[in-house]
C-alpha cells in the first residue's frame, strides 16, 4: 500500500484523503482486509491516532483523525452535535432535480427510526448511448450532497429512496447498474467522495476547512460522462 495522502495537519488532527476500498479499522464483517487507514496513518506519522468520524469503506475522500483520546472526544462530540458542515459528491442513476432535499427517517439497527435530512445540489448531468433494459439510452447526475444528519449508509439510502441510486453501491443500489459499470468500464467502486468537511478547530476555535480530490477511478468515470470541464476546472470543488 502506497503512503496515505496526508490532506492536513496540525498537532491535535491529521486527515487524508481515503481511498475506495479501504475500511478506517479492522471490523469482524471485513474479515478479507488486510490494510486499515488506522494502522497505515499511525505507521506513517510514528505516533498513535484515533478516528474522529466513519467512512464507509467503498467511499473515499476526507477521513479526520485526532492525534490523542482527548481531541478524539472533542471532535466526535461535533459531529455527533452535527457540527461539522460535510459536502459529498456522488455519481447517481437517472436525472436528478436541479436541486433537491430528502427528509426521511432511517432505521438504527435495532428497529429504532432516526431522523434524517440531506440536502443536495445536481452539478452535471449525461445521457450515455448506452441501451439498458427498455432503455434506449442511459442517464446519469453528478451531485453535490449535504447531509444534515449523520446516519449510517445516509446518502446512499437516501438517494435509493429517491430513486437516483449511487452508482456502484451493491447493498442500496440497482444491481444492472452496478452490473453494467463493472463488465463495460471494469468498475468496483462506489462513486461517493466525500469531498469537504467544515467545522472549528476543538482547541483554536478557529474556522478549518479540509477538501479533498476526486481520486482516479471518479475522474475516469466522469470523463466517461463527458464530464471533462468539471473535472478540469473542478468547478465541482469548494462552494
Amino acid at each position: 500500500m502506497p503512503q496515505l495522502d496526508i490532506i492536513f495537519r496540525d498537532e491535535y488532527l491529521a486527515a487524508i484523503n481515503k481511498p475506495h476500498g479501504l475500511l478506517v479499522h479492522r471490523s469482524p464483517i471485513a474479515c478479507d482486509a488486510k490494510e486499515f487507514a488506522l494502522q497505515l496513518l499511525r505507521d506513517q506519522l510514528n505516533q498513535h491516532v484515533f478516528p474522529a468520524h466513519r467512512l464507509d469503506r467503498k467511499t473515499g475522500g476526507v477521513l479526520l483523525f485526532a492525534l490523542s483520546k482527548e481531541v478524539e472526544k472533542l471532535m466526535q462530540q461535533q459531529f455527533s452535535d452535527n457540527l461539522v458542515d460535510k459536502k459529498y459528491l456522488a455519481i447517481v442513476r437517472g436525472h436528478t432535480d436541479d436541486a433537491g432535499e430528502i427528509d426521511y427517517p432511517l432505521r438504527k439497527e435495532n428497529g429504532t427510526l432516526q431522523e434524517a435530512f440531506t440536502r443536495y445540489k445536481t452539478l452535471a448531468r449525461a445521457e450515455l448511448d448506452v441501451p439498458l433494459g427498455s432503455h434506449p439510452t442511459s442517464r446519469y447526475s453528478l451531485v453535490e450532497a449535504n447531509p444534515q444528519t449523520g446516519r449510517m449508509h445516509q446518502l446512499r439510502k437516501h438517494f435509493s429512496h429517491i430513486f437516483h441510486p449511487i452508482i456502484g453501491d451493491r447493498t442500496h443500489g440497482c444491481n444492472k447498474q452496478n452490473k453494467l459499470f463493472k463488465e463495460r468500464w471494469e468498475l468496483d467502486t462506489m462513486l461517493l467522495h466525500a469531498s469537504q468537511i467544515t467545522f472549528n478547530h476543538p482547541l483554536t476555535k478557529m474556522p478549518v476547512q479540509i477538501t479533498a480530490p476526486l481520486q482516479d477511478e471518479f475522474v475516469r468515470m466522469m470523463e466517461v460522462m463527458g464530464w471533462e470541464e468539471q473535472v478540469n476546472q473542478q468547478s465541482f470543488s469548494p462552494g
